[in-house]
């Protein structure tokens, strides 16, 4: 049986009215991760003796040579005045080379800086590493560049405050603090209830910094920043609204926004309702998902079990048939039950191999459903996850066991640890 139509199609059991884990502008956590100067951190990485040091990493660079461009920075080469997309030449005038100044006693060694080759092949090395961090950490990211992506934790943390700060802000710390342990290189990480505003906060205090804007704080945020702050202003859109005397992101905000659209058209409105906090994006994944799900609510709490199953029945089915969509198999299957006030609790089972069984994902799900035998929940879900895009190598489930099978999460629980990991830096 098909869930009502009034359910909506979700991934990563994305719940509309629970704090926490809704995809509401005012309840979602997004995470905005920002290496710092990446090349010139990637660069120390391989030669740490570089640490502290001024760094310019160019390109069309040789070494030795003045042709090319700043490709990046680092903080300590910034305070000399070399800047991205600067000419070479130019970035040498303002910091001599390390080697120049040992060649040169009038020179100060103080004074000089280390000049490198981009070497991409490298950078993008140790941005796969951090990219599984952050994939391990979100159930959505969006990967904008090679340095930089957003991050949905809304299913892994909460904006409930502990001991004086929120908890979004422990697990983002956590997030920064397993890149520089396992990677090496430092990340500014900004926290925020939408993605333009986790944005602005990344930037907001630089280099390893970490910024938590909380729901209703947004706009008071932005307010004394410049225009330049609001994300999707750049240098001329900023100079046309100090134009009409808009300096500042609260300027911005308090803005006539028919004026915004008849100077800007749609963007103007949308520049507006950045500033006052309003940017009701997603997290969208630039590739593959990491998992499918569909969710059902309850009007209020039940604890029937026939009107339970029959919900997960019609979840599995529908979940399934858009793996199949998808042209998915899936490793591990899982149920989410919400109970009353706003408990989130999730179960599921790993499976020897990936597969596409619409039967094994109904049976599965009922199962794990059993452990909330009697319990009244206002929410149910079901999810695939462990993705591979591959039909071909579907392996059949002939013989396979999997009652009694315990999965990570599972044992979590039993030990009496929440599988919705709380962190706390």
């Amino acid at each position: 049986m098909n869930p009502p139509e009034s359910e909506r199609n979700l991934e990563d059991w994305s719940d509309e009215n629970t704090p926490g884990v809704s995809p509401n502008a005012e309840d979602r956590i997004v995470c905005h991760v920002d290496m710092d100067c990446f090349y010139a951190s990637c660069e120390r990485l391989r030669e740490p003796s570089l640490r502290g040091e001024p760094v310019v990493v160019g390109m069309g660079y040789e070494s030795g040579e003045p042709h090319g461009a700043v490709a990046t920075a680092s903080y300590e080469a910034r305070a000399y005045g070399v800047e991205s997309a600067q000419p070479i030449s130019t970035a040498l005038d303002r910091l001599p080379r390390v080697t120049t100044a040992e060649d040169d006693p009038d020179l100060d060694r103080a004074d000089a800086g280390h000049y490198r080759p981009v070497d991409l092949d490298y950078y993008r090395e140790v941005a796969g590493q951090i990219k599984e961090i952050l994939h391990d950490c979100a159930d959505r990211v969006r990967e904008v560049s090679i340095d930089e992506a957003y991050l949905d934790v809304t299913e892994r943390t909460a904006w409930t405050v502990v001991d004086g700060r929120p908890l979004a802000a422990g697990y983002a710390r956590h997030v920064k603090e397993r890149i520089a342990r396992e990677v090496g290189v430092p990340a500014s990480v900004g926290v925020a209830p939408t993605m333009s505003a986790a944005k602005v906060a990344s930037d907001h205090d630089k280099p390893d910094g970490l910024v938590v804007v909380e729901p209703g704080a947004v706009r008071e945020f932005f307010a004394p920043l410049p225009v330049e702050a609001v994300h999707g202003v750049g240098p001329v859109t900023a100079r046309e609204l100090g134009e009409l005397g808009v300096e500042t992101a609260g300027d911005l905000a308090a803005a006539d926004p028919g004026v915004l659209r008849e100077r800007f058209g749609e963007r103007g409105q949308t520049l507006y309702d950045r500033a006052r906090g309003d940017d009701d994006r997603e997290v969208t994944p630039t590739g593959r998902p990491k998992s499918l799900s569909r969710e059902s609510a309850f009007t209020e709490a039940t604890d029937d079990a026939d009107r339970q199953r029959e919900t997960v029945a019609g979840l599995a089915a529908d979940v399934a048939e858009r793996a199949e969509g998808e042209d998915a198999l899936y490793r591990t299957i899982g149920i989410k039950a919400v109970t009353p006030p706003y408990d989130v609790n999730t179960r599921e089972r790993s499976l020897p191999g990936p597969v596409a069984d619409p039967d094994l994902v109904r049976e599965v799900a009922l199962d794990l459903l059993q452990e909330f035998a009697g319990t009244a929940v206002r929410k149910l879900g079901v999810r695939v996850s462990n993705l591979q895009f591959d039909a071909a190598s579907q392996a059949r489930l002939d013989g396979w066991e999997t009652e009694g099978e315990e999965s990570a999460t599972e044992s979590r629980e039993r030990d009496g640890q929440s599988s919705l990991t709380d962190f706390e830096g």
